[in-house]
């Protein structure tokens, strides 16, 4: 696959003439040359960069909500064959339902970035299925010590867990990129995030313990509490979004122009008055 996109990637919207039309190609193009107006001003490693992205609120909440995945997500990862052997089933047929709720979660993660990219706003598309995870641990949380008399209820739990798993992190990532001007600010918050986000998975990768099956309290539990706590990020972060740009409309932008000069909003970034968050 990587030698077969060398060849097929496409560098630039210049190279795409087969499927973007002559005005799509401007459009983008000039987007580009918009949002990397910063790249005059950038002088190799830049350490107040690297501040500004450990300083900044925004990304912690971000980071909570890929915790909202990432636990849960690299928890069942491991153990989803074991809980479906207790449900039952020999190896191999275990080995073979994990397939469903995994296809599951390829379909939600493609449906739910259709529509968040459609209504450009993200957060009903995280919190949307961050609310799945919920319900789906609460019965996994509640059933999973009798699983032998709930088998279908706690396989439903488990394919409602990757419907509600798979799409948090792209729309969690699209947020990320949406609401930083700066692209070389906007390289390392992306770094950042996807790396202390994937700390999740070592929290993850010890929360189902053998001893405890089949109802894994500290699994479930666990998932369960990460899932409520990345919708209260989430909800946080849209509030105080939501608020600082109707803070910033207050201003008229004849009222900006005369108090700022266009270095200074270029240099407050994402704070600019004229700069509106994405929701």
């Amino acid at each position: 696959m990587a030698v077969a996109c060398y060849f097929l990637l496409l560098d630039s919207p210049s190279l795409s003439p087969g499927w973007l039309t002559s005005d799509e190609v401007r459009y983008l193009e000039v987007r580009q040359l918009a949002s990397n107006n910063h790249s005059g001003r950038h002088k190799g490693f830049d350490k107040e960069i690297i501040l500004s992205v450990l300083l900044d609120w925004k990304i912690y909440l971000l980071i909570l909500a890929t915790w909202s995945n990432a636990v849960p997500n690299y928890a069942l990862k491991f153990s989803m064959p074991e809980i479906i052997k207790t449900m039952g089933y020999k190896s191999a047929n275990a080995q073979l339902l994990t397939i469903p709720p995994y296809a599951v979660g390829a379909a939600s993660a493609y449906g739910f970035s259709v529509f968040a990219d459609r209504f450009s706003w993200r957060m009903p598309f995280i919190l949307a299925p961050q609310c799945s995870l919920i319900v789906a641990f609460g019965i996994l949380f509640s059933k999973a010590a009798d699983i032998e008399n709930n088998i279908a209820l706690c396989y439903f739990g488990i394919c409602l867990a990757c419907f509600g798993m798979y799409p948090i992190l792209p729309g969690v990532n699209a947020w990320n990129v949406c609401n930083i001007p700066n692209p070389h600010k906007r390289a390392v918050a992306i770094g950042y995030l996807i790396c202390v986000g994937n700390v999740g998975g070592i929290i993850g990768s010890y929360i189902y313990r053998a001893e405890e099956k089949p109802r894994y309290p500290t699994g479930y539990g666990t998932s369960l509490g990460f899932a409520a706590a990345g919708i209260m990020a989430c909800l946080s972060l849209e509030f105080c979004l939501w608020s600082a740009n109707k803070k910033k409309a207050l201003m008229t932008v004849s009222e900006i122009e005369e108090k700022y000069t266009e270095d200074q909003l270029q240099e407050m970034e994402e704070r600019s008055p004229m700069f509106k968050y994405s929701l």
